[in-house]
């Protein structure tokens, strides 16, 4: 097994907002998992960086939810479970490649859980499990698993998008939120952050 046993989870997380991942540690975590050939953790770790799913509807993905007669789709469109409303997502070269060897790997059918649970037959991937996942591969490279969690792989793309282009509403449509406010909320936009944008502009 490539996780060493005694790697243990944070038995008690703190509340609050989860750190965003760097890209240095997405390309850590990425290099670990490779080397060990876990091959699910890989698809489930690229899938959840692109996708920007919640937790809960990231683990009931089906097969079919990804793939169309021509392969790995490019672009999804899911409908959330907390909001009812649907969110699109892009799938990257490095996503495609790594969904496609999971689930030759696993001879998956169009209709069978993407992520299907090791414990309990016919059953997808659990939240608690997905979480634990996340613990064990932010220890990999050296980061506390309190700090972060399935939240962290949630934000870590729309984290880089709003320092690079401020662009909120942007991040909004990626989130899914229904709300500015709740974007607002979630990135930890702050007063100095929308001063330094502000004053970038010329009128």
């Amino acid at each position: 097994m490539f996780y060493s046993p005694s790697i243990q989870p944070a038995a008690r997380k703190p509340t609050g907002a989860k750190l965003a991942l760097k890209p240095f540690h997405v390309w850590g975590i990425r290099v670990r998992l490779q080397v060990g050939h876990c091959t699910r953790d890989i698809a489930l770790f690229d899938l959840a960086l692109d996708s920007k799913l919640r937790g809960c509807d990231l683990i009931r993905l089906r097969v079919s939810d990804l793939f169309s007669s021509s392969g790995v789709k490019r672009r999804v469109v899911i409908m959330q479970q907390k909001t009812g409303r649907p969110v699109q997502f892009e799938v990257t070269e490095q996503t495609r490649r790594s969904i496609a060897a999971w689930v030759e790997s696993k001879h998956l059918g169009l209709d069978d859980w993407l992520f299907p649970s090791r414990i309990k037959s016919g059953s997808h991937l659990s939240t608690r499990q997905y979480a634990r996942l996340v613990d064990k591969w932010v220890v990999l490279v050296g980061l506390d698993p309190a700090a972060y969690g399935t939240h962290s792989l949630r934000r870590t793309k729309v984290a880089l998008l709003y320092k690079k282009t401020g662009n909120l509403r942007a991040c909004q449509l990626l989130l899914g939120h229904t709300k500015l406010e709740s974007t607002v909320r979630y990135l930890g936009v702050e007063v100095d952050d929308a001063l330094e944008l502000s004053e970038a502009l010329e009128l």
